[in-house]
Formats: C-alpha cells, sequence, structure tokens
C-alpha cells in the first residue's frame, strides 16, 4: 500500500507592520524589556505584568525584516519595572513538598528513597524490585545521622 504524502502547511506571512505588539530582533531590544527567563534569572517573577508587551524574533526571522516572526521559538517581552521579587516558600511549604516527593521516589518493597522519581503507578516498585535485582548504594538516600527534618532546599 503507497504511503501518503504529508501536506504541507501552508505558510502564512504577515508583514512587520500589521501586527499587534512591536518585534524586537536579538540584541536590538530596549532598555526595560526581557523575557520571562531573563527575569528568571534575576529572581524575579512577572508580577503585574499582564502580557507580554513585545515579541522578540527568532535567528531566522532576523533575515526577513519585512516579515513578521511566526515560529514558536519567538520569545515574548516583559517589562521590569512592573516584576516583582519572587516569593520565597515557608518552611512548612517546603516540608510538603519533601513529603511528596519522598512518597514519589520511595518504593514500596524495599523501603528505599531514591534520587529519582519511581515508576510506581505503572511498575508499582523500582525497577531493581521489579526484576530481583539489588540496587547500588549510590543509587538511593541512605541516613547516616538521625535527621530532623529532609527538606529538598
Amino acid at each position: 500500500m503507497p504511503r501518503t504524502r504529508k501536506q504541507r502547511r501552508e505558510v502564512v506571512r504577515v508583514p512587520r507592520g500589521e501586527t499587534a505588539l512591536p518585534e524586537y530582533d536579538r540584541g536590538a531590544v530596549p532598555e526595560g524589556l526581557v523575557t520571562r527567563r531573563a527575569l528568571r534569572d534575576m529572581g524575579l517573577s512577572p508580577g503585574n505584568n499582564r502580557g507580554p508587551v513585545a515579541i522578540l524574533r527568532c535567528r531566522l526571522c532576523s533575515t526577513r525584516p519585512n516579515w513578521s516572526c511566526r515560529h514558536p521559538t519567538r520569545g515574548y517581552l516583559l517589562r521590569v519595572d512592573l516584576a516583582k521579587p519572587k516569593r520565597i516558600p515557608t518552611l512548612a511549604q517546603e516540608l510538603a513538598l519533601d513529603r511528596a516527593m519522598a512518597a514519589r521516589s520511595t518504593c514500596s518493597r524495599c523501603s528505599r528513597r531514591y534520587y529519582y522519581c519511581l515508576p510506581l503507578h505503572t511498575v508499582g516498585s523500582c525497577d531493581l524490585c521489579a526484576q530481583g535485582y539489588e540496587p547500588t548504594p549510590g543509587t538511593y538516600v541512605t541516613a547516616t545521622a538521625p535527621v530532623t527534618h529532609r527538606l529538598a532546599a
């Protein structure tokens, strides 16, 4: 049976002047506008930003100055002056997160806590217990002294 060919997606080109948001090439972004990742690196959250104020064009579209960037690799720019500092979790929130992660990374058969999440929904235990092997000591958490808490952070 012959394979059917994929239909090509129709390329929609929008002239750059008709876009709703202003677009900037990399290296030409004005002061005060950064991406979400840059906000995170600065220790800020979007805060009062109600959405992007501009588009950071991808590298491919920088060679086509007359067309709007429609690629998924484009970035959205947010205002730094509306950003707020990141919230710091309380000790109780960290304890709740650590307990949730402990439940996902503790084997129900051998009761060992691993450094990674286990396939508990599909297999029901760690891979080593399911296959009948003994785990190596470097793969699971060993408590050498009495621990009052096991917070992740």
